[in-house]
């Protein structure tokens, strides 16, 4: 333990020493391998010690595919390189006069040392690299026996509402990838199926606001990508998890991995059962004065009110696993396939309840419906990956082949007064194909050039069809006027290059280039109706280093993204939420374009690391949805109400200016902070086409605290607390959210189990509150999705260690060149 100790003293102090050296510069590259499996070792410390004065000078650590490259001073070293549960190799004597690349170097597992390692500083829930945030799942608490919705509603600068709805520093145009990739795993309603996900099928979450080329440039707030649990440990090894809860809710997910020679085994899978019980309500005044538009009072009828509640009892069932199989081909070469699937399987109970008050207050009438709703999804993907390592510099090549096939039947009843009297179904059917290639060229010890494609073909069919019951026959019949069916095509074609450097030892660079191609065709058998749009966009992206010292850098980075309409933005068929409520989409909505610039500061005092941005984004055609009265009423228990329908059009402008830090404080071995604040500012400028002046500027912001402390008995302590700021558009002023996470875990069996208690939203605070004012109504509402619950969850390990040790540093070196 006291050489691991002292070996990581001496690579941090060597960070220090690198810029107060004067002599002349050389750069020393190569790879870390595992001698037995040829598996590159992330994480491994590589040090230099001068001969002459037995000491440290330099020092570093390798990425995740084993490289390091490191500038030293000129002259004769000892190079030592370690990792843990590994013996240590030394390389004596190294003349190092001129740059040299000292190979693939391999080391040999040390049994005995890994069944002593002790613990000396817990991973980090939160690492901070230059290019992006690293979220590490399994270190926090709060979400075992979760979903992935709760996960990312702990990770830095994003932000999950009560809805559900993900956001990226104040934004919900993010881009959702899995493992690097669109998937169907996040299926067609990408808010439902994250709530189905397990927390514990993840291993860590990528947050990425100045994404480079090699991404898809959908999502004008960046990216999240969520990498998957893998393991590809020699044997037998693994881990199963099951956890209950109040409201009722059960699950178990299980993890196994079996890796003999050329072969790694893996799955994971899991099976979820829950019940999630919701609320909300409405009061809503509506303004019955007519005017002409001279403003000449027309029609004096008196306001009238309604009172409407909400109460959601919803069961929700699924199962979802991965299994995969890669095999290594040679050294050099690897070939995985794996087949995904998951099934949800969900109740939703509805009971609504209007009740009309006259201008006075006086009771008018009250009426009663009741919601049952079922729906089923269903997720299948393949998917095939081909690497090719051309020697041990980076030179490689990657291809990509998946194929999903999702579907997404829903099947509701509306019963008023007891009376069944309408019929909704919607079935949804996706199949997507993605074909990628990806390139890396190093160019010397410090640059590399990149270029690839990437294929997105997704074809989506919905069938949505509303009856309603005739009461003179007692039959339901098909309402055509509300009923439709629509084929939906999206294809995008997209290349990119970029090119990577560093200057000296302190300046990196990676410049880019992506050009897309999409194609969208429109079908309305129902109508008739036939659109195609077909657009070209060309996205440049920056991303700038200058490392200050060792424990400081500056970053700054510019990327031009898009937004795509979704395909039920564009469905100009109406759909209902409720009989006075109707969403219908625009067929002439355009794509919206946005560049984002991003400033970012880096620094770490001793045991406190801060990370700030300053971050500026100009979108053009943004989306923006309004509200308005169409006019028309419904009887509702023999009264006229109004119908008001929702729609997105695009707007002239919008501007986001935001700020963020992230403060990391590791005061003592058993305890951590950490800390997130995002301030942001948004301005609208648009019209709508009946001339109603959109303009707005609204100020929000969120933060969020864990604090993770070990207790007496090794128990570990979490509490997190997050608060979403009040925010406003042009129509709707939304008032703060504060909830808390509680939990506690104690370790078992020597390690091999753990017990975990958790409770979401202590406080049962996890509200919406929001108020919508227009010329014709003043609504107030309040919305509560899921309510406060309590999780016990239990896992048990299996021929593996618990992963303790904090093998790397929190700046992260260099630009991730492969995205």
């Amino acid at each position: 333990m006291n050489k691991l100790i002292l070996s990581f003293s001496l690579i941090v102090l060597a960070a220090f020493n690198l810029t107060a050296q004067n002599n002349n510069e050389v750069t020393i590259t190569g790879k870390v391998f595992e001698k037995a499996t040829n598996f590159p070792l992330e994480y491994a410390t590589v040090a230099f010690i001068n001969k002459t004065e037995n000491r440290i000078v330099t020092g570093g650590i390798t990425t995740e595919s084993g490289a390091f490259s490191i500038p030293i001073p000129s002259g004769t070293y000892d190079v030592t390189i370690e990792f843990i549960g590994f013996d240590k190799l030394t390389i004596p004597n190294q003349v190092l006069t001129s740059d040299k690349n000292l190979g693939t170097i391999g080391l040999a597992e040390n049994a005995q040392a890994l069944d002593e390692v002790e613990i000396i500083a817990e991973t980090t829930t939160v690492e901070i690299k230059l290019d992006k945030k690293i979220y590490n799942v399994g270190k926090d608490l709060t979400v075992r026996g979760g979903t992935v919705s709760d996960v990312l509603d702990n990770v830095p600068s994003v932000s999950v509402d009560v809805e559900g709805n993900v956001a990226l520093r104040g934004n919900e145009n993010v881009r959702i990838l899995i493992n690097g990739k669109p998937s169907g795993l996040v299926g067609l309603n990408s808010t439902d199926a994250l709530r189905q996900l397990p927390a514990e099928s993840i291993e860590r979450v990528e947050v990425i606001t100045s994404p480079s080329a090699r991404y898809d440039a959908e999502g004008t707030a960046g990216i999240l990508n969520i990498i998957l649990r893998r393991s590809k440990l020699q044997g037998f090894n693994g881990a199963v998890t099951a956890n209950v809860g109040h409201p009722e809710s059960a699950g178990i997910s299980g993890n196994i991995n079996y890796r003999t020679g050329d072969v790694n085994i893996f799955n994971t899978t899991s099976y979820d059962y829950r019940k999630v019980p919701g609320n909300s309500s409405s009061y809503t005044q509506y303004f019955n004065k007519v005017y002409d538009e001279n403003g000449v009072l027309i029609n004096d009828l008196p306001d009238s009110y309604l009172d409407e509640t909400n109460d959601y009892d919803r069961i929700r069932k699924g199962i979802s696993t991965n299994f995969g199989v890669e095999w290594y081909i040679t050294d050099s070469a690897s070939l995985t396939g794996s087949v995904s699937y998951r099934n949800g399987d969900n109740e939703s109970n509805t009971t609504n309840k209007l009740t009309q008050y006259d201008v006075n207050g006086a009771f008018v009438s009250e009426s009663n419906r009741f919601d049952p709703e079922e729906e089923e999804d269903k997720v299948m993907q393949y998917a095939l990956n081909f690497m090719k390592d051309f020697d041990n510099s980076g030179h490689k090549l990657t291809l990509d082949f998946q194929y999903e096939d999702n579907s997404e039947d829903e099947f509701s009843q509306v019963f008023v007064e007891g009376v069944n009297s309408e019929r909704v179904s919607t079935l949804e059917d996706q199949s997507r194909i993605l074909l990628q290639a990806d390139y890396v060229l190093p160019i010397g010890e410090k640059s590399q050039f990149e270029a690839g494609y990437r294929g997105n073909f997704n074809d989506q069919d919905t069938d949505y069809e509303i009856a309603f019951l005739n009461t003179t026959d007692n039959e339901f019949e098909i309402n055509n006027n509300l009923s439709n069916f629509l084929n939906y095509r999206e294809y995008v074609n997209a290349a990119y290059t970029q090119f990577g450097s560093k200057i000296g030892s302190k300046f990196s660079y990676l410049l880019g280039l992506r050009l897309e191609n999409t194609r969208i065709t429109i079908d309305q058998p129902t109508s008739g109706d036939y659109s195609k749009k077909d657009y070209n966009g060309l996205f440049p992206t920056i991303n700038l280093s200058y490392e200050l010292s060792g424990d400081e850098n500056v970053t700054m980075g510019y990327s031009r993204r898009i937004q795509r309409p979704r395909s039920y933005f564009i469905n100009p068929f109406p759909s209902r939420s409720s009989v006075t409520s109707i969403f219908r989409g625009n067929p002439d909505l355009a794509p919206s374009y946005s560049g984002l610039f991003d400033v970012g500061y880096y620094k770490k005092f001793g045991k406190v690391s801060l990370n700030t941005s300053a971050y500026y984004q100009h979108a053009t055609d943004a989306f923006s949805f309004v509200s308005y009265d169409t006019g028309r009423t419904e009887t509702v228990d023999g009264q006229e109400l109004s119908v008001i329908e929702r729609s997105p059009i695009n707007l002239a402008e919008e501007n986001r200016y935001g700020f963020e830090f992230t403060v990391t404080y590791n005061p003592m071995k058993k305890w951590n902070v950490n800390a997130n604040f995002n301030i942001f500012q948004q301005s609208v400028i648009g019209t709508t086409p009946n001339g109603l002046s959109l303009d707005n500027e609204s100020t929000s912001w969120f933060a969020r605290l864990n604090n993770k402390y070990t207790l007496p008995g090794q128990i570990e302590w979490q509490t997190s607390l997050n608060y979403r700021g009040p925010s406003s558009d042009a129509q709707n002023e939304r008032e703060g959210v504060f909830s808390a996470n509680m939990a506690f875990s104690k370790d078992l069996f020597k390690d091999k189990a753990s017990i975990a208690f958790n409770v979401s939203d202590l406080l049962n605070s996890r509200k919406r509150t929001m108020n919508t004012s227009t010329d014709t109504y003043y609504s107030t509402s309040e919305f509560q999705w899921r309510e406060r619950s309590f999780n016990l969850s239990f896992t048990y390990r299996f021929n593996q260690q618990k992963k303790r040790q904090d093998r790397g540093g929190s700046n992260g070196g260099d630009f991730d060149y492969e995205g």
